[in-house]
């Protein structure tokens, strides 16, 4: 007997079978090569001293490479800038693994309505125990940095709530906080009651996992390609490891959003006008690019005060005066490290149009990438003019 009939839906995942083994293999891979004990251990063996002197990313994956203050460095601060950018980039994934520990969670009760889904909430059981791993160890690693080298915070925070802003280093104020916070709380609601909008919050997670992958894979095989892997920096370890893991993650990001779908009923007006507001959400999210930081897309005059600590601490030790000449100079200028990043940028979108051109029910604003698609160099750098002429330290 079809299954569905045993249901009070119309299609099964059941009877899907193409698509079940899809999971069951997804999460079989997953859990067989789970990194979590690995990323426990490398973490736990951590200390800045036994790594500080060498890089832990490929050369171009460093804080503002290519830009002037690039060009000016001593080799050994080229090193600081190369392991600062690890700092950076991973505070930025910590705080979309915050987010996806509990949309994992939500989105996964939506799905749990439907008597057949439970590989799909196995396999988010699985995903959110291993985000918890990574967390901890980008944590560890990158706060003793940040205490080793400057004694303060410049780019991690203590943990938080997912309903802070998720991008680090937003164009935000109180207001579009507030606002941004309500409209979280309220899908977050919505998607723990409706299997639709439970599986759109994967389109978004599989476009935001796709961004990561640009960089990530890169940064994977730094460690991959270590000519002595045994005593290879721990936090290039931490790379590998955490790709590894994310690899499978977009896998069912991909699954959910794209084939366990289409075994739900066509989406209502209501439900099509949710989905495609979570995309708007990130286009503008990611509209930006970041000259400091490539492949991540903050937002760079929310980033002025941070990078001005960092020249003017100990380890690179600009006056005031230097400082300011030096955010100008890679900010408000155009140079290769804009350039690189603006390129990764573009190939975000066109991923990103890639991923969504199939889906029926994304507006042509979000498969076209309108929003995103109009972030350009000229208007990046008059953004950075302005600020800076009201930056004060």
């Amino acid at each position: 007997m079809n299954s569905a009939l045993l249901q009070r839906h119309s299609k099964s995942l059941l009877d899907d079978s193409q698509t079940m083994r899809k999971l069951a293999l997804n999460h079989s891979r997953n859990k067989a090569q789970d990194h979590t004990r690995l990323m426990d251990e490398a973490a736990a063996a951590f200390k800045y001293e036994d790594c500080r002197d060498e890089m832990w990313n490929p050369e171009q994956f460093s804080l503002l490479h290519g830009t002037p203050l690039w060009e000016q460095c001593t080799p050994a601060q080229r090193v600081l800038l190369n392991q600062l950018y690890w700092v950076a980039y991973y505070a930025q994934i910590i705080s979309a693994e915050i987010a996806t520990i509990l949309l994992n969670q939500t989105a996964g009760a939506g799905l749990y309505t439907l008597e057949d889904f439970r590989p799909v909430c196995d396999t988010l059981d699985l995903e959110t125990s291993q985000e918890r791993a990574h967390i901890n160890a980008f944590k560890k690693v990158a706060e003793e940095v940040e205490q080793k080298v400057f004694g303060e915070r410049i780019f991690t925070y203590p943990m938080r709530s997912m309903y802070a802003q998720t991008m680090v280093f937003a164009d935000t104020n109180q207001i579009k906080d507030y606002w941004r916070n309500l409209q979280l709380r309220f899908y977050t609601q919505l998607s723990a009651g409706n299997a639709f909008i439970g599986c759109q919050y994967f389109t978004v997670r599989g476009i935001r996992t796709l961004n990561g992958k640009i960089v990530q894979h890169a940064l994977s095989r730094y460690y991959m390609t270590h000519p002595d892997q045994d005593n290879a920096p721990i936090p290039s370890k931490i790379s590998y490891f955490h790709f590894m893991d994310e690899s499978y993650h977009f896998n069912s990001s991909g699954i959910v959003s794209h084939d366990v779908v289409k075994t739900l009923k066509a989406p209502t007006a209501f439900e099509r006008f949710v989905a495609n507001k979570t995309l708007a959400g990130c286009q503008e999210d990611h509209f930006h690019f970041s000259s400091a930081i490539n492949g991540i897309f903050w937002y760079d005059p929310a980033l002025f005060g941070a990078i001005y600590k960092v020249l003017r601490s100990p380890a690179f030790g600009l006056d005031d005066g230097g400082a300011r000449l030096m955010l100008e100079a890679c900010f408000a200028r155009d140079n290769d490290g804009v350039q690189a990043s603006y390129r990764t940028h573009r190939e975000a979108v066109h991923s990103y149009k890639a991923y969504l051109a199939d889906l029926s029910h994304v507006s042509a604003h979000n498969k076209e990438m309108r929003r995103m698609s109009a972030s350009d160099v000229p208007g990046y750098l008059a953004r950075n003019r302005a600020a800076l002429a009201r930056f004060r330290p």
